[in-house]
């Protein structure tokens, strides 16, 4: 049972970045628009990962320049999304896995 567990999870985990990469990365790719960045301004306004998903969901459920976390000279530069069709379950495992790949604090290494 173990055996075939542990590949089902893969796949899971690939497909969902495949999707992650396919709905949602591959416009801010295209567009130029700096996912990093991005995520870096979320994490400074919110402290948690909780928060930060919050505010995304809200954003993309509505996204509106009054609504982000991004300046008005952004808005300027890059188009105002449509909000999302995504179901709610289907948004929040995308978010969770943006917040998850962008995350700079499994960046760090701790030196001992």
């Amino acid at each position: 049972m173990r055996r075939l567990l542990i590949p089902i999870l893969i796949c899971g985990y690939i497909n969902a970045n495949d999707m992650l990469e396919y709905k949602c990365i591959s416009c801010h790719k295209a567009q130029k628009i700096p996912s990093q960045m991005i995520y870096k301004k979320y994490l400074l306004r919110y402290s948690t990962k909780e928060d930060i998903a919050k505010a995304i969901k809200s954003y993309l459920k509505s996204p509106k320049a009054q609504n982000s976390i991004m300046p008005k000279p952004f808005f300027d530069k890059f188009p105002t999304k449509e909000p999302t069709t995504l179901e709610d379950a289907e948004l929040e495992m995308l978010i969770n896995l943006y917040i998850d790949r962008y995350d700079v604090v499994k960046r760090l290494r701790v030196k001992q």
